[in-house]
């Protein structure tokens, strides 16, 4: 990123060396036609432009326009991951401005589709893809001064995407677009983002069997010789950034909870299917109250998936239980944990560490009635536990079927039920169905975005509990105050301060979740609560509590063009 010669960001200069085609293929230096008169002379831009001087808002709209031409959102995707490779300052600038319209593009459910096409879609370089053959390169990789600038990083090695399973070096889409709703939404400069794929290669066979496959065409290597690259790409990444924040990404369940455990201590590090996952549950759940009058501490929790996500969740939401002076031990009992195998019990084979405090007793189910005697499905659960509250996080389309949901409203006013699985073909039940088989009853947060509702005779928006309500503001708060760690208080904080932004806090007819458009604002709001939670866990040395708020507006980059000057020797 170039320096500038003012601290006023509207007002500054910003001198590079670079001029004529080489500017122009620089995406974070790009203006496209809103160079100047001024910065043609002096760039050498002349005829490589068209004589025209527009501006950004000119600019903005022409791809808004081309891009509500195109048929299918796939193509919309290419359009703008293309833009975004070519010009980022207006590719920012039209995300901001239309962030509704564009959300589900540039990330859920599209990105799913770009995920499973990104080798077809490759043109590009964008962040870097550090393969397992290049181990002892890792550091010579990241030590190029292209990379100077980077505060935040998201990483994935592409085997649990989404609910889509492996899609090998495909998975890079997810930190593109993350890192993207990172700047977006969070308002981090792009300069200073990195995503990371970690090609250890993939069990897909369709990845595998594909000529024009972009990755390392080799079977998963797993084991210590997986460990030993994870902690080599750790320490390199630590080595080269003491202070960066570094978000996990879409990692399979066995791997998740256990690279968190393993680096939370050692850098400003978070999983955000696991943390920020359980994060937006909570903060919606917490929501949910003021629409249900049913106090948290008289909740029970069905959760369909108990991989890491779910069991994250559960976490989380089991200490906002504790918190409201419900002992742990009545609290754990409160959640009914079901997956592949059914609900899970104690003596069951198989189960992960993470999944051990969520185990119910089997005397529990002994005077239950069950379809099956050798298996509790969630139907089971729901008919015999009685559960206020539906979150999925399966993976599993349909799951969340109609007796399922019917039950769930004969034994419930008003039941909340969360589908949160993406992309949106994952969807353990769409909203429309939940309306229907609810009779208008269910309390409904989904993971993707879905058209709204018909509700006495208006349409009602159906709320999006997606991450995007959290991470972008965490790490904003998290880098504002140069936080050593991410801490299980601080997405409690954050989950607190997105049911403090709630409509429905004020007015049970009201959404769950403030709109989308309000993304910026909701960030803002987050890394308030989680700087000043970090603060008080004693992480960010040097820095007042009166010097937050300011830290944190400081460090949001709004989307503009600045002038240029020429040098000699390049600064960037």
């Amino acid at each position: 990123m170039p320096k500038a010669q003012t601290t006023e960001a509207l007002k500054a200069f910003l001198d590079t060396s670079r001029s004529g085609y080489e500017l122009l293929a620089d995406p974070l230096l790009n203006k496209g036609t809103a160079f100047t008169e001024t910065e043609r002379d002096s760039f050498d831009l002349h005829g490589l432009l068209p004589p025209s001087i527009g501006t950004l808002e000119e600019q903005v709209s022409r791809r808004l326009q081309a891009l509500r031409s195109f048929t299918t959102d796939l193509e919309r995707y290419a359009f703008l991951r293309d833009l975004q490779d070519t010009n980022e300052t207006l590719f920012f600038a039209l995300l901001v401005q239309n962030v509704e319209e564009l959300l589900p593009i540039v990330y859920t459910p599209t990105v799913g589709a770009g995920c499973q096409q990104f080798s077809r879609l490759f043109r590009k370089p964008r962040g870097l893809f550090l393969s397992l053959p290049h181990k002892k390169r890792l550091q010579s990789i990241l030590a190029h001064p292209r990379f100077d600038k980077v505060e935040a990083i998201v990483v994935t090695d592409g085997e649990r995407i989404l609910g889509l399973g492996d899609q090998g070096a495909g998975g890079m889409g997810i930190p593109i677009g993350k890192l993207a709703l990172y700047t977006g939404c969070g308002g981090l400069h792009p300069a200073t983002t990195l995503p990371v794929m970690l090609d250890v290669g993939t069990d897909n066979p369709d990845c595998l069997s594909d000529p024009l496959y972009i990755g390392w065409r080799h079977e998963r290597v797993r084991g210590e010789e997986y460990d030993d690259f994870i902690e080599a790409f750790v320490k390199a990444v630590v080595k080269r950034w003491p202070h960066v924040l570094l978000q996990w990404e879409d990692f399979a369940k066995n791997n998740a909870t256990r690279m968190l455990e393993r680096y939370r201590d050692q850098l400003c590090t978070f999983n955000d299917d696991v943390q920020g996952t359980a994060a937006v549950a909570t903060g919606t759940l917490l929501s949910a109250i003021n629409v249900t009058g049913v106090p948290l501490t008289e909740q029970r929790v069905a959760v369909m998936g108990a991989g890491s996500a779910g069991c994250g969740i559960a976490s989380l939401i089991r200490k906002a239980m504790t918190d409201a002076g419900l002992p742990d031990s009545e609290a754990a009992r409160r959640f009914f944990m079901v997956d592949r195998d059914g609900l899970l019990l104690e003596g069951m084979e198989g189960i992960a560490t993470f999944q051990q405090p969520f185990l119910q007793e089997k005397s529990l189910i002994g005077n239950w009635t069950l379809d099956h005697p050798d298996r509790v499905a969630l139907l089971d659960v729901v008919r015999n536990a009685k559960p206020t509250i539906l979150i999925g996080v399966s993976g599993q389309a349909g799951a969340f079927s109609e007796p399922v949901v019917r039950a769930m409203t004969q034994y419930n006013p008003r039941p909340v039920i969360f589908p949160l699985s993406n992309p949106t073909s994952r969807a353990e039940a769409t909203p429309a169905d939940l309306e229907t088989w609810s009779e208008g009853r269910a309390v409904i947060g989904t993971g993707s975005p879905f058209p709204p509702l018909e509700r006495n005779g208006a349409r009602f928006k159906v709320d999006q509990t997606n991450n995007s309500y959290i991470f972008p503001g965490v790490g904003l708060g998290a880098l504002a105050v140069k936080a050593t760690r991410v801490t299980d208080a601080m997405f409690m904080a954050a989950a607190q301060a997105l049911a403090s932004a709630s409509p429905a806090r004020g007015n049970a007819g009201k959404n769950l979740l403030p709109p989308v458009t309000a993304l910026r604002e909701v960030a803002v709001s987050v890394a308030l609560a989680v700087a000043l939670q970090a603060h008080r866990d004693g992480l960010t040395a040097g820095v007042s509590t009166e010097q937050i708020e300011g830290l944190i507006r400081g460090k949001v980059w709004t989307p503009h063009y600045v002038p240029y000057q020429r040098i000699k020797s390049s600064a960037i």
